[in-house]
């Protein structure tokens, strides 16, 4: 690969600087690599900042440790020794009026246990008595995708899908069960159910495939998630720049022209190859001139808005927290707190504050208007919450109000075709790939999985006997005004 080579990445949230890494851990330390972020900090989802004085993630705050894009990553930056496993992994259901135990066996929602499940009350008598029933039920086709809510309630009734599958899903895409692709969310259920009739059993084939002793299931940094893009950023070597916005992308000669700043004071930048990592709505305004077909499809994908409000207790406010980690909020109970999280019994690196952390998150698709709310408001629902379910008493010593608008993609029917014929249309077009969290998960290692498939491409293209030959100059040297 010559030194002429050069690489822009739109995007610098986790997918953006993970495949800055990829291609800079890949492609060698010859190739030029620009990340260009619109907004005036790298990291999108991943960020932390103080409350009360302690470091503590205002979005994601952990990943799946049993998918190794994520671990592997860290590991490969040197972080290896500061991933740190949750100090407790059990978890609640606000349900009925009560805190109730999160049941064993259950994948995503999908019970596999019924002694479990009874045990666990969530359910009522009737609710828990409809469940079986899928033993007996008939098979239900499943020969295309279909929704959350419509395959669950088939077999097991609409009870387990509203206090048990709903919260699940909710705290992962801010979404709705009627809405959701059970392909796209559920891969592993929807794979199993159509090799067993009963759901009930496809769960418990899943349950017992699981590997045993796998140790938790989420992980995080000590210091918290937002500690990682600036990792990889300074890792990967690329020339990262901030508040550059691109506004158009073309196709050119020998590449690819991206347009940035503002239309009286415009600036060109010139690229080998282009790499999209921003959602879908940028990505396909920045696809319309070129790849119409790409642009269409993610311009269809619709995205979630929420919010996450941090408070900080004094120690002797909380002086028994329910037991856990936290809980999660069906919908029908009819709350604004969708999810609490007791940071400081989760997380052994925040275990020694002086104070209490929780994290409350609010919004889920369709609920716009709760989340126009100022942050005081936000603020006291929040508080009024905790003070209900988890007896935290008194006025939080210091709070922050983290607002993610627009902030979760979508998956739903039909999501996983849409997909394909995006990947489809942008392969149609040499030096050119899309990665992040629209596609193939929101979790962080999903979307890494997304960010290094994407940087192959791209190497793949530049490598010995790619289309394009240069003739010696750098790439920003054509720029028709100076490159940001």
């Amino acid at each position: 690969m010559g030194t002429d080579k050069h690489v822009v990445i739109v995007g610098a949230g986790i997918a953006g600087l993970a495949a800055a890494w990829f291609l800079r851990s890949e492609g060698g330390p010859r190739l030029r690599i620009t990340v260009l972020e619109g907004g005036s900090r790298i990291g999108g989802k991943l960020h932390a900042s103080e409350v009360a004085g302690v470091l503590i993630d205002a979005g994601a705050e952990s990943m799946l440790a049993r998918r190794p894009e994520g671990r592997e990553l860290v590991a490969s930056i040197g972080l290896a020794d500061r991933l740190v496993d949750p100090g407790t992994t059990r978890s609640s259901i606000l349900s009925r009026g009560e805190l109730r135990p999160m049941p064993a066996g259950q994948v995503m929602g999908v019970p596999s246990d019924l002694d479990a499940l009874a045990a666990s009350g969530i359910l009522s008598a009737d609710g828990l008595a409809r469940v079986p029933m899928d033993r007996v039920l008939p098979a239900t086709p499943l020969d295309a995708d279909v929704s959350v809510a419509e395959y669950v309630t088939a077999r097991m009734g609409e009870e387990i899908v509203d206090r048990l599958v709903e919260p699940l899903l909710g705290g992962v895409y801010a979404g709705r069960a009627d809405r959701l692709s059970l392909d796209a969310t559920m891969p592993a259920i929807a794979a199993a159910a159509r090799k067993e009739r009963s759901l009930l059993r496809a769960a418990e084939d899943l349950v017992a495939a699981a590997p045993k002793n796998a140790g938790p299931v989420f992980t995080t940094l000590d210091g918290g998630l937002g500690g990682l893009p600036p990792a990889l950023a300074e890792a990967s070597g690329a020339q990262v720049r901030t508040g550059v916005m691109v506004r158009g992308l073309r196709r050119a000669p020998a590449g690819w022209r991206l347009v940035t700043g503002p239309t009286r004071d415009e600036a060109v930048v010139e690229a080998d190859a282009v790499v999209l990592a921003v959602p879908a709505a940028p990505a396909a305004r920045l696809l319309s001139h070129d790849v119409p077909a790409a642009a269409a499809e993610l311009a269809r994908i619709e995205y979630a808005s929420m919010a996450i409000i941090t408070l900080a207790y004094a120690r002797d406010a909380a002086p028994s927290l329910p037991g856990g980690s936290g809980y999660l909020v069906p919908p029908v109970e009819g709350r604004a707190v969708k999810a609490v999280t007791f940071s400081t019994s989760k997380w052994p690196y925040l275990a020694e504050a002086g104070v209490v952390l929780v994290r409350c998150s609010i919004g889920r698709v369709g609920e716009e208007r709760l989340l126009q709310r100022d942050d005081a408001e936000l603020v006291a629902l929040a508080t009024a919450e905790l003070a209900e379910t988890a007896g935290l008493r008194g006025v939080p010593i210091d709070s922050r109000v983290s607002r993610w608008g627009g902030g979760l993609p979508q998956y739903h029917v039909g999501h996983l075709d849409r997909v394909a014929r995006v990947f489809a249309a942008v392969a149609e077009q040499p030096g050119l790939a899309v990665c992040g969290a629209a596609y193939d998960g929101l979790g962080v290692p999903a979307t890494v999985g997304t960010a290094r498939r994407a940087a192959s491409r791209i190497l793949e293209h530049l490598g010995p006997g790619g289309e394009w030959q240069h003739d010696g100059r750098h790439p920003g040297e054509r720029a028709a005004t100076p490159s940001a």
